[in-house]
């Protein structure tokens, strides 16, 4: 943790978000998608908070979950691509910024901070996620646009240069481990979501995140804290 001296004595331009599970709420998609693709292979659905709690470690942590197959065994690639299938039919029906995200987001361009993405979600769905939901980010950086994806920290060296800053002039929230190891290895102050898609065997106060939220509005006054007095 930085200590309150060192947090004042830093200021930031911008804060870039993990997308599932840290931004957006999009775990009730995914819900109906493995439920979905489990009653086509005529199993019976799995109860939304086991599905929820797996969301953010990707499809293929979706389907072992689902089938109980690990990538690489008979059967897996297939589910895994009939479950995007699914998914990229059912993309933005119930998915929707956390609570308190919307007065985030107003807060951050009021104080005329740039904001943007910084996920492991392939861009075929992130684009249009964030178009159906109306987002206009400064910048939505995807596996597709880096050579290592998270925890690597190219990312947030990509998000720097395209928000036309430095690393460390960006607060980076995320709801996993990979998030924060990103940031603190791009040396950016980080934030832990712990109301996002957090795994039953993770701990997150072992993740070593600058700050840690409960719920997305208690970032406002963490954000504010890195701004100049004129910002205050």
């Amino acid at each position: 943790m930085l200590n309150t001296h060192e947090v004042e004595s830093r200021s930031i331009k911008a804060v870039v978000f993990d997308l599932d599970g840290t931004l957006l709420d999009t775990a009730p998609d995914f819900v109906y998608v493995l439920n979905k693709l489990r009653e086509e292979e005529g199993l019976p659905a799995l109860d939304d908070t086991t599905i929820r709690n797996t969301v953010s470690d990707g499809a293929r942590a979706l389907v072992t979950l689902g089938f109980g197959l690990q990538e690489g065994d008979e059967g897996f690639e297939p589910l895994r691509l009939r479950l995007l299938e699914l998914y990229k039919q059912h993309l933005a029906v119930k998915s929707a910024p956390f609570a308190g995200i919307s007065e985030l987001l107003e807060f951050i361009e009021q104080a005329q901070l740039s904001w943007g993405i910084a996920t492991n979600k392939p861009e075929v769905y992130a684009t249009p996620l964030l178009a159906a939901l109306g987002l206009k980010p400064g910048c939505v950086i995807c596996p597709d646009h880096v050579e290592n994806r998270k925890p690597h920290p190219e990312s947030m060296h990509l998000a720097a240069k395209l928000l036309n800053c430095h690393p460390e002039e960006i607060i980076y929230v995320g709801d996993h481990a990979r998030d924060i190891e990103c940031g603190r290895q791009a040396g950016c102050p980080t934030i832990a979501a712990a109301y996002g898609y957090i795994n039953k065997r993770d701990d997150i106060d072992n993740w070593q995140a600058t700050h840690r939220v409960d719920h997305a509005q208690e970032m406002i006054a963490i954000v504010q804290s890195y701004l100049p007095m004129t910002k205050g």
